[in-house]
């Protein structure tokens, strides 16, 4: 059920602990089990993916990625997140956010970057996590070239 990705090993020394020993990095831990269901408050130091179904509370500290198997009803905090199957709830992403064509997500997402790949489905509210001003970063429309610019004309 609980599985890891291999071959995601750091060239050259590895980072020292506290105490001075070499820690090994950590792979990406893998849920899976199609009629696997799993209930509670997660907190994952790393990144994960999801193959299962999931319920409850995940506080990711890297990238969480829901396989197209995964059902994920839960609140969420992450940094990346990946949909490729099902989530339904309350997201909150300090970095990217995206649905695959094949994601399916309802609730609410708070992040600076969310992407929709045609064919993907969302249906809820987004809010940006920091606001920045119209002269930052320019906003493209998926099929354009040209920024699109928000406020007085320039």
């Amino acid at each position: 059920m609980f599985t890891t990705q291999k071959g995601a090993q750091k060239q050259g020394p590895l980072p020292a602990s506290e105490n001075g020993k070499p820690t090994a990095s950590v792979p990406l831990l893998t849920i899976i089990g199609e009629r696997a269901r799993i209930d509670g408050k997660f907190d994952i130091a790393d990144s994960i993916q999801v193959e299962c179904e999931v319920g409850g509370e995940l506080n990711v500290g890297g990238k969480l990625v829901i396989g197209e198997k995964g059902i994920v009803h839960a609140n969420v905090q992450t940094v990346d997140a990946i949909i490729m199957g099902h989530y339904e709830g309350t997201m909150v992403a300090t970095g990217n956010v995206e649905i695959t064509e094949t994601g399916h997500v309802s609730g609410s997402i708070t992040t600076d970057s969310l992407v929709i790949s045609k064919g993907g489905f969302f249906n809820g509210n987004v809010t940006k996590m920091n606001e920045l001003t119209h002269d930052s970063r320019p906003v493209y429309m998926a099929d354009d070239k040209q920024p699109v610019h928000f406020g007085a004309p320039r």
